[in-house]
Formats: C-alpha cells, sequence, structure tokens
C-alpha cells in the first residue's frame, strides 16, 4: 500500500505543489499553502483502466430527449440574468460582496416560487432559521411556505432532502459546508470542493436546482478553489455599491444561456426591487451649458442602457505630475484614448489632470465607449458642452479612425425611447432610424472639429 504524499494546497487558488513556500507561485498570495493529506496509487501493469468498468449509453445530437423545462423565479430581472429561470438538475454558484443583497434576493425568490406551488427549501450556514424568519417577515414574504433549516453538514443536509426532493435548494453559503470525507475546516479548498461535488451530484441525480452563495475576496473574486466555478453550471455576480441605491446580477458564465445579459435591481425598504428601465438609474438630470458630459447607450446583452460619462480636465500651473483616476471604466483605454488625441488630434493632455467617471457606479466594458469618453474629454478641455439631446458611440483606433459597433440600431432605437434627437456615432456605419437625427464622423479629427465648430 503506497505511504500517503503530503501536499500544500493555496487557500486562494486552490493549486497544489509537494514543498510548502511562503509565497504561492501561481497566484502570489502570502501565506496562503495548507498541508493536506492526499492519497496516492499506483497503478502496476496489471491495473488496465481500459476493462473492468460497466459500459455506459451513447446518444447522438438528434436523439428525441424532451429537453428540460425552466423553472422561472417570479423576479423577471433574475430570470433574464439566468438565461430565461432555472433548470432543473442545474448547478448555480452567486457571488458578490458582503451586504449586496445575494441572501435577499434568493429568499424573495425562494419566496416566489414556494407560493407559485413548487417545493422550495432554504439551508443556511450562516444565520440561524429564527433569523431567516425575521428577514422574511421584514420583505413581507413570512406567509411563504419555504422550508428553512440552519445546517452545515453536508451528509445531513442530502439525508433530509432524499426524502423528498425539492425542486429548488439555497445554500447559504458554501463556504460554510463541511463533508465528514474530507479532513479540513470549513471553507479549506477541499472542503468546499468536496462538499459542493456532493451537492452537484445530488442536483444531477434528482433533477433539482442548486443555488449555491458564494463568498468573495478582498479583489472581488470567488473564494475558494477555481475548479468550482467549473463544476457549476451558471456563475453570477451580483455587483454594486452599498452606497447606491442599484444593484446588477451579471452572468459571467451560463451553460444554458448567454452571458451577455444583466438584471437590475434597486434596494429599498422591502427587499430589492426590478429596475424596468435601467437607464433612468443612470442619467443625471443635467441642465443647459454643462460642459464634460456625454451620454452613452451601452449593450448589455441584448439591453441597452444608457449612462452618462463625465470628465472633468483640470490645468496644472506648477512641473507636478498630473494624475489620471478613472470609476467604472478601463485606465488603460483613458490612456490610449487620451495618445490618439495628443498624436492624431494635436489636442494636449499632458500639463492636465484628467478625472473621468461614470455617474450612477455604472461599470462600462464595452468598447463603443471610446467616442462617448473622447468627446467627454475634448467637451471637458475646451469647455464647450455637448448638446444634452445627443448620444455618442463608436470605437476609436490608434490611427485616430472611428469604427462600427454591434446593435447600432438598437441604441438608436432605445436613445431615440427616452427622448434623444441626435446621435454621433461612426461613418460607416449603416443604421436606417428615423426618429433620430445622426451625425457621422470618419475619424476623431472630424469629431474634434465639429465639436470646437472648426468646421
Amino acid at each position: 500500500m503506497a505511504k500517503p504524499q503530503k501536499r500544500y494546497v493555496c487557500q486562494a487558488c486552490g493549486s497544489a505543489t509537494t514543498k510548502w513556500q511562503g509565497q504561492c507561485v501561481d497566484c502570489g498570495e502570502w501565506n496562503a499553502l495548507v498541508e493536506e493529506a492526499s492519497n496516492v496509487t499506483v497503478f502496476s501493469a496489471r491495473h488496465d483502466l481500459r476493462t473492468g468498468g460497466r459500459t455506459i449509453a451513447l446518444v447522438g445530437l438528434d436523439a428525441e430527449i424532451p429537453l428540460p423545462k425552466r423553472s422561472t423565479t417570479g423576479i423577471a430581472e433574475f430570470d433574464r440574468a439566468l438565461g430565461g429561470g432555472l433548470v432543473p438538475g442545474s448547478a448555480t454558484l452567486i457571488g458578490g460582496d458582503p451586504g449586496i443583497g445575494k441572501s435577499t434576493l434568493l429568499l424573495q425568490a425562494a419566496a416566489k416560487m414556494a407560493l407559485d406551488g413548487m417545493s422550495v427549501a432554504y439551508i443556511s450556514g450562516e444565520e440561524a432559521a429564527d433569523q431567516v424568519r425575521l428577514r422574511a417577515r421584514r420583505l413581507g414574504l413570512g406567509h411563504s411556505p419555504v422550508k428553512l433549516a440552519s445546517a452545515t453538514s453536508v451528509r445531513d443536509i442530502l439525508t433530509t432532502l432524499e426524502r423528498d426532493a425539492p425542486a429548488m435548494v439555497v445554500i447559504d453559503s458554501i463556504q460554510t459546508m463541511h463533508s465528514d470525507l474530507i479532513e479540513g475546516a470549513p471553507g479549506t479548498v477541499s472542503q468546499v470542493r468536496a462538499s459542493a461535488q456532493e451537492l452537484i451530484r445530488f442536483a444531477k441525480e434528482r433533477g433539482t436546482a442548486v443555488v449555491l452563495v458564494g463568498h468573495v475576496t478582498k479583489d472581488g473574486a470567488i473564494a475558494g478553489p477555481r475548479v468550482l466555478e467549473h463544476m457549476v453550471d451558471t456563475v453570477l455576480s451580483f455587483e454594486g455599491e452599498r452606497s447606491h441605491q442599484y444593484r446588477i446580477l451579471r452572468a459571467v458564465k451560463n451553460r444554458f444561456g448567454g452571458t451577455d445579459e444583466i438584471g437590475v435591481f434597486a434596494m429599498a425598504e422591502g427587499g430589492l426591487e426590478e429596475v424596468a428601465n435601467p437607464s433612468a438609474l443612470f442619467l443625471t438630470a443635467r441642465g443647459e451649458g454643462m460642459s464634460g458630459a456625454t451620454v452613452f447607450p451601452a449593450m448589455e446583452g441584448t439591453r441597452p442602457v444608457l449612462v452618462e460619462i463625465q470628465a472633468l480636465v483640470v490645468r496644472l500651473q506648477s512641473g507636478a505630475t498630473p494624475r489620471r483616476a478613472v470609476v467604472g471604466w478601463d485606465s488603460g483605454r483613458l490612456a490610449m484614448i487620451l495618445a490618439v488625441l495628443e498624436a492624431r488630434c494635436g489636442l494636449s493632455f499632458s500639463t492636465a489632470e484628467v478625472y473621468l467617471n461614470i455617474a450612477g457606479g455604472y461599470r462600462v466594458v464595452d468598447p463603443a465607449a471610446d467616442l462617448a469618453v473622447a468627446a467627454a474629454l475634448v467637451s471637458a478641455l475646451a469647455e464647450r458642452p455637448v448638446p444634452t439631446d445627443c448620444v455618442t458611440f463608436g470605437e476609436v483606433a490608434l490611427s485616430g479612425e472611428i469604427r462600427p459597433v454591434a446593435h447600432a440600431g438598437l441604441r438608436l432605437k432605445e436613445s431615440a425611447k427616452l427622448g434623444f434627437a441626435k446621435a454621433w456615432l461612426p461613418g460607416s456605419a449603416e443604421v436606417k432610424q428615423p426618429e433620430i437625427r445622426q451625425s457621422r464622423f470618419a475619424t476623431l479629427g472630424t469629431l474634434v472639429d465639429h465639436l470646437l465648430g472648426r468646421g
């Protein structure tokens, strides 16, 4: 019998090594390696993995097998992020900062599903059942027939659920669960992996939709081994600042739908409320003559969301190093736009501090925001306001060319619906939208000339 070999597993990323060291070579975390025992099996020539197993059934892609029917949660924005609802037998992982509203959202969804006649179980490893009941009463859901329990043992949970498998199970949270088959404290890499594996296996065998709540690290990533995100079917990220009222539920991974859909919520006294028109949250009331502000129609999946981009340029009198501060956008992309404005348009930002902000705490990752950011910077530098009824979008190349972007028609349609009458967009874009007057620009220089009144 082979002697168990010691190994050291990083509690941050899950990588393993046979020797202890102060810093993990994969993720760079210090003092994150913890010793774990690993049983090593030595295969000899007599052991052939190609024989001795049972034959599994193989089916074709065209097999006449009924597809699973989704179960709606009763929360349209939650269903949108999931791709249409929960799939029976699926495993969903939802992560977010502490206090962002993960437990509140799942309790509201569980209560609505239970009121629709579905069997739902809510297992809390962090709160007592009475605490969950108090929160349900505060949300006005105290009459919902949700089955509550406070437990952390995976064996006890699965033994209880085996009697009558519910349609949905919420595990809050996976970092508090532990399996007696694995040594180690709850929250360690081995315990999180083993607990999640048992719960996912139960979901696949019994057709129960399992939703796991995951803690996040200081960097915003879901705590535990990276393999946890590979094991589940859907990974949702609950984003937002606790100082703002809005919350965004974003799909990071989805085997049953797209990863570009979002659900938008607003935190109110009665819990999380759906936001049918997210653009109203991120557009601030602007008066005439405000320089450095543009409106950008961002695309989140199939949904256009209009956000306001604000720029401030402050000229420095001394020889101090100018500062660049960005909130809600990529700082590297801001540096690229500033370089293109200097090299291709003759504008100087080298002696000025530049501040860029996306209003409402929204985060933009759409490359179509390049043109709106450039227009806001030029407007702030020259103190010439962009028309308040104008939207701007387009991708800026290093050559200064403005390239077309996807879904231009949807962006313009949403803008016209919200009362915008003008649009600045790439010159090569072919969009027919008679409700809104379009101004096309082939290069960034032509937009700068137009904004500064040069031609």
